[in-house]
This record gives structure tokens, C-alpha cells and sequence, in this order.
């Protein structure tokens, strides 16, 4: 087995196999505060075991997806969701009045 998906098992105990030969790890952490927040972790790796996506995933105590942080191949620091969404909505009725 290559080293590089033996020591992606090993971090990442959850995966999937894609069309192409590549996997999609991901593991959750939860938060150490009383927010009871969810920190998903997910890595999108190629045939080779090369790393073409890592974002990490945000939910609330009710399950629900608050914030997308893309790290990489481009950091794009954290979109938080509600925000994004209040602004395209207040975006959009601006152009449909």
C-alpha cells in the first residue's frame, strides 16, 4: 500500500473511493467550548495521494452548516453562511426592484 494513503487512514478514520482512483477523507472534531460546535475536516486526494482540496467545515449544535473555510489550494479564509446568504438575497431584491 503507498505510505502517503496509509498515513491518510490512519489520520482520516472515514473515506470514499472516487470515479477516478482518488478519495475524499474527512474527520469531525468537536469543540472544546459549550458551543457544542462541529469542526469537519476534509481532504480531497487524487490516485497518487496528492492533495487537490482541504476545506474545513463548520456546523452548529443542531447540525446545521455555519461556515466553510477552503485552505486549500487557496486559503479563502472562512465564509460564514448566514452572512453570505443575507447579502446575496439583499443583493438580488436590489436588482429585481
Amino acid at each position: 500500500m503507498n505510505k502517503k494513503r496509509k498515513n491518510n487512514e490512519k489520520e482520516y478514520k472515514n473515506w470514499e473511493n472516487n470515479s477516478k482512483g482518488g478519495r475524499l477523507y474527512w474527520k469531525e472534531i468537536k469543540a472544546g467550548d459549550k458551543s457544542e460546535k462541529i469542526a469537519r475536516y476534509e481532504k480531497e486526494v487524487d490516485k497518487d495521494e496528492i492533495t487537490q482540496k482541504f476545506i474545513q467545515k463548520i456546523f452548529d449544535k443542531k447540525g446545521k452548516l455555519t461556515e466553510i473555510h477552503e485552505k486549500f489550494p487557496i486559503d479563502k479564509g472562512h465564509l460564514i453562511l448566514t452572512v453570505f446568504i443575507l447579502v446575496t438575497v439583499g443583493i438580488l431584491l436590489t436588482f429585481l426592484t
